[in-house]
């Protein structure tokens, strides 16, 4: 059933579990419904994320179609979200095409910036009863070889402070040294940040970049207050690697539903992997 995620983000960080938030390669129909089906049968709630540049070859309009449809095949919570809105324009096209979570992501701007813009998008989106959630903290980015393209950003627990004395999201992503992509070697993962900052604020975290990052790492997390971990890379490149074995080793005969169907099948073994590791099964 499609929800927003406010209340369960809530209750997740009170209780010490998290919502998994995957990414759905702009509407890709096996991917989706992949996770739907995964969630119906783990009863976990969901987050289904949409990038902006994923959104370039089926529109954004297809994208919420198709969550839309497969939310509602389901009984458990399932919200769309707009990941890393970088601006209030897209916000707003978001929330007019029916996305039930927001992300305005300000954290390349100055602290006072960033929270003027994530007050803008608030504004707004409360009025339709639509959660948002705001980033402090630059992720450092990777190529495909986890080679460094960006400098990342381990934010100051009072820069944090700062910016949530100039606005209310309802939930927060911090930069730790977590990153965007595949991680080279261990990534340099800076809990203390996350644990300063429970000191002074119960808001619901936000954990990105988990690709790659050690479950021991996540489950600390989610521990310190992380109610929602995402998981991009790893859904997309997973994918593609059923579709490729589908197309190696299925007798498919040239139906394109059966090697969807077969991507679909194995990749929902990862996507349940994910909610077990965030907690979240048997929370719906």
């Amino acid at each position: 059933m499609l929800v927003t995620n406010k209340e369960t983000l809530i209750r997740a960080s009170k209780e010490g579990f998290a919502v998994p938030a995957f990414n759905t390669q702009g509407g890709n129909y096996d991917i989706i419904w992949a996770i739907c089906k995964a969630a119906e049968d783990l009863k976990s709630p969901v987050i289904l994320a949409h990038y902006v540049a994923t959104g370039a070859y089926s529109g954004h309009d297809w994208f919420v179609e198709v969550c839309k449809w497969c939310a509602n095949k389901v009984s458990v919570p399932v919200s769309i979200h707009l990941d890393h809105g970088d601006g209030f324009d897209i916000c707003m096209e978001a929330l007019k095409l029916g996305f039930t979570s927001l992300m305005i992501d300000g954290s390349t701007k100055s602290i006072e910036e960033n929270a003027a813009m994530t007050n803008e998008v608030i504004k707004v989106a409360k009025c339709f009863g639509v959660p948002v959630e705001a980033e402090i903290g630059e992720l450092l980015r990777l190529d495909n070889l986890g080679t460094v393209m960006e400098n990342k950003n381990i934010v100051d627990p009072e820069d944090v402070r700062r910016f949530l004395s100039l606005c209310n999201p309802d939930s927060l992503a911090i930069g730790i040294g977590n990153a965007h992509g595949y991680y080279k070697g261990e990534p340099d993962i800076h809990l203390e940040v996350m644990e300063a900052v429970r000191k002074f604020t119960d808001i619901p975290l936000v954990l990105h970049g988990c690709t790659g990052m050690r479950e021991d790492i996540i489950k600390e997390a989610i521990k310190l207050g992380v109610s929602k971990i995402n998981f991009g890379t790893e859904i997309r490149y997973k994918y593609v690697e059923h579709y490729e074995d589908g197309l190696k080793n299925l007798d498919h005969q040239g139906h394109s539903w059966k090697l969807s169907q077969y991507a679909n099948e194995k990749l929902q073994e990862d996507v349940r992997k994910i909610i077990k590791l965030a907690g979240s099964e048997g929370k719906a």
